[in-house]
């Protein structure tokens, strides 16, 4: 840590990057306390016991900073979030594939923490962010290729020679013979239709087992939407003779009883609704074909709307706690 004389004052953005990793990590030490509880294979038990010692040593760090600025520590998620002795909701392998989606976005959340963060603690704290997290996706996905279960995105030919475009209708997508799709539209849709099939998952699960009738029809509205999404780019996929993802609709059990609380479940829920924008966006502005720029648009429009509607269920819980604000200066001059 630096001196207190040499400290600059947090910026915006490092506010935002430390509110937000508390968060997600405290989130994320719940989930892996009850993965520990229920799992079986003793390797995937050795990673998550790896991925819950990354998240202890960040709230940890994240503590330390926040003190020695005193930036008020952020309620985030406690033990009282979750039900070690509640019976397995997910399979083992469910849970390997729910660590490589995190460990996924982790590389590049830190990533970008590090890229817009100023003060050399900060950088560095999310230098290191980035290598574990880029080191647990390597143990995951070594794990699942030993196991004979992971994923791999489509196999196309390689090309002979490089080519340019010399025709508009390169971009053309709607009428007429579509060409065919692009190593990068390929890898779009595939990881796209990956990280909805986790959802569609997760909100199975969640839903069986959520306490409120309305938390209840939130996670189901949101499996509905997953498998639509999921139907979209397999279709796409198939039109070019493309395998789809698998899924995990088998990987969750008949139980009933919640080993979280709806609380963090509905985080979870926004969680991935704001990631998942986030890729949607990415893959429009990637996608060279008009009609999957456009398709990926009113995707985005879908579930913007989701996350809005769980958003004021969370307020009016009193669950959505506020990130750092700047000061409304209209009302200040008012009082």
């Amino acid at each position: 840590m630096m001196s207190a004389e040499h400290r600059p004052k947090l910026t915006s953005a490092e506010m935002a990057n430390l509110w937000t990793s508390y968060q997600n990590d405290t989130a994320a030490i719940c989930v892996f306390h009850h993965f520990l509880a229920t799992v079986e294979d003793k390797e995937t038990r050795e990673i998550l016991e790896y991925a819950l010692h990354l998240s202890q040593q960040h709230v940890k760090t994240l503590k330390e900073i926040m003190e020695g600025d005193h930036f008020p520590i952020p309620l985030g998620f406690s033990e009282q979030d979750v039900n070690v002795s509640a019976p397995r909701l997910f399979s083992d392998e469910f849970y390997l594939s729910y660590m490589k989606n995190l460990a996924q976005i982790g590389v590049s959340s830190n990533s970008m923490a590090q890229s817009n963060s100023s003060r050399s603690d900060i950088r560095k704290f999310y230098t290191k962010c980035s290598y574990s997290s880029a080191e647990l996706l390597n143990k995951i996905v070594s794990l699942l290729q030993r196991k004979g279960i992971y994923i791999r995105p489509p196999y196309i030919p390689v090309p002979t020679q490089v080519e340019f475009v010399h025709k508009q209708s390169f971009l053309t997508g709607w009428f007429g013979d579509r060409r065919p799709l692009n190593t990068v539209e390929i890898m779009n849709l595939f990881f796209n239709l990956q990280r909805n099939a986790i959802g569609n998952s997760l909100f199975m699960g969640f839903a069986q087992v959520a306490k409120s009738d309305e938390i209840q029809s939130y996670f189901q509205r949101g499996k509905e939407i997953a498998i639509k999404h999921m139907e979209i780019f397999s279709s796409i996929l198939k039109e070019d003779d493309l395998p789809a993802a698998q899924t995990w609709d088998t990987e969750v059990s008949s139980s009933t009883i919640s080993p979280f609380s709806d609380k963090l479940m509905m985080f979870h829920a926004l969680s991935l609704n704001s990631t998942g924008i986030g890729y949607y966006g990415i893959s429009m502005g990637t996608s060279q074909r008009r009609d999957l720029g456009m398709m990926y648009a009113r995707l985005m429009t879908e579930v913007t709307q989701y996350a809005e509607d769980g958003a004021n269920i969370m307020i009016n819980h009193s669950w959505l706690e506020q990130p750092p604000t700047a000061p409304d200066r209209a009302a200040l001059v008012k009082n």
